[in-house]
């Protein structure tokens, strides 16, 4: 299949644009003919996924197009990094990795990224509209922008993001085209909630992660979401547990008006309901530890903490004020921080143990003082990954309840 280049895709490819540029088309060509891309397509924006250091080769290959002299050709954010460059001393980490860690954060700004380090782009003033193309990495983040938003992006994964950023174009291919965001698998609640929990979100996107494979999926009979942070658990988890890059829910997401808009007219493949049992049972297989048990540490906010998300803890941190020492981290964006910050809304918490983290993530770095307990935690990715990246046992619940235990030192739930 021959892949139709633009002249201006061209001038890069024979380094007109410089050799960082020529570097970074060379690779997307080869990207976009591997998976059939018949041509490419302007985007709008992107979001790096590639700032978090697993070795020297992520760095040696930012270097390189630094060094050409290389510049992000569209507005571009960052996702998380290893480090808090905001609050350095919450990190432990040698010398000798927190060097690269930080460089390879800093390589990504001389590029003319932005320097968000967060998880939640949306969350930012970089927030893509509806129908926008946009290359975006992070699991998170391209369900939400896909579904949520109703942006375009495929799954980009480490490098071809930064290419598709250096150059302002992606293969027009997968999500970006309308035929193939079309519902294929239908998922059916047969229960009503008329108050969902945010627990109910994270357990529908753990069972249709689990069961779409590659299809995109569609909802039908979910409730009307609080606000769209159950809307990005719902999505995080199926990003988690499966390859979900778009889903639809009826009535609620903009592509799905009607059942028939989100299948385009065509009948669905599968058909699997999903009753309240079934959410128990997800839910439950992201915890073995029983109540009672002794807390170490609750962590919050994977994805990032949404301003809106703060505003309902905060009212339940005064309203419990925790006072046995167990820390509560929150993990958030640096704008969302800044602006609560400003607004003097974390004023007095640190007596509750209440800790912000920025940049980063608690699952992906060691920030953790304490693991000889449970920690707990009310996000589905945080619970699926955290035991395996930093060793802890985990301990999944509500907001409410993760507050309640962190007061009373052990863990509840149910809290009334």
């Amino acid at each position: 299949m021959t892949l139709e280049l633009t002249a201006e895709d061209q001038s890069m490819l024979d380094g007109e644009q410089g050799p960082s540029a020529a570097a970074a088309m060379k690779i997307l060509v080869a990207f976009s003919k591997a998976i059939g891309a018949e041509s490419l397509l302007d985007i709008a924006g992107a979001h790096i996924d590639g700032c978090l250091y697993h070795g020297k080769a992520g760095l040696d290959f930012v270097e390189r197009l630094v060094e050409g002299g290389g510049r992000v050709q569209v507005p571009t954010t960052l996702n998380v990094g290893s480090f808090d460059l905001i609050h350095p001393g919450l990190v432990k980490m040698p010398a000798a990795e927190e060097a690269p860690a930080r460089r390879l954060m800093k390589a990504h700004i001389e590029l003319g990224c932005q320097a968000t380090f967060t998880c939640a782009p949306y969350q930012t003033r970089f927030r893509p509209g509806f129908g926008q193309q946009i290359a975006w990495g992070e699991s998170n983040a391209i369900v939400f922008a896909n579904s949520v938003i109703g942006a375009r992006t495929n799954r980009y994964g480490d490098f071809i993001d930064l290419c598709c950023a250096m150059t302002g174009r992606a293969p027009a291919w997968g999500l970006h085209l309308d035929e193939n965001r079309r519902g294929r698998i239908l998922f059916e609640l047969d229960f009503a909630e008329p108050e969902p929990s945010d627990g109910l979100f994270v357990g529908v996107g753990l069972i249709i992660g689990q069961a779409s494979g590659d299809r995109v999926p569609v909802i039908t009979g979910l409730p009307r979401p609080r606000d769209e942070d159950q809307l990005k658990a719902l999505g995080a988890a199926a990003a988690t547990t499966g390859a979900v890059a778009l889903f639809h829910a009826v009535g609620i997401t903009p592509e799905a008006g009607t059942l028939d808009q989100a299948f385009q007219g065509q009948a669905p493949e599968d058909t699997i309901r999903i009753t309240r049992a079934d959410i128990d049972q997800a839910l439950a297989r992201l915890s073995r530890v029983p109540d009672g048990a002794p807390l170490a540490a609750v962590s919050l906010g994977t994805p990032h903490f949404s301003h809106a998300e703060w505003m309902r803890l905060l009212p339940l941190l005064r309203a419990v004020a925790p006072g046995r020492g167990i820390p509560i981290y929150v993990n958030t964006g640096r704008a969302t921080l800044m602006r609560l910050q400003e607004e003097g809304a974390l004023d007095g918490t640190q007596a509750f143990g209440l800790i912000p983290v920025a940049d980063t993530c608690t699952y992906v770095t060691a920030i953790l003082e304490r693991l000889d307990g449970a920690v707990m935690t009310n996000s589905g990715k945080w619970a699926h990954y955290a035991p395996g990246n930093i060793g802890v046992t985990v301990a999944f619940a509500d907001m409410k309840d993760c507050v309640r235990s962190a007061a009373m030192g052990h863990v509840v739930r149910g809290a009334s």
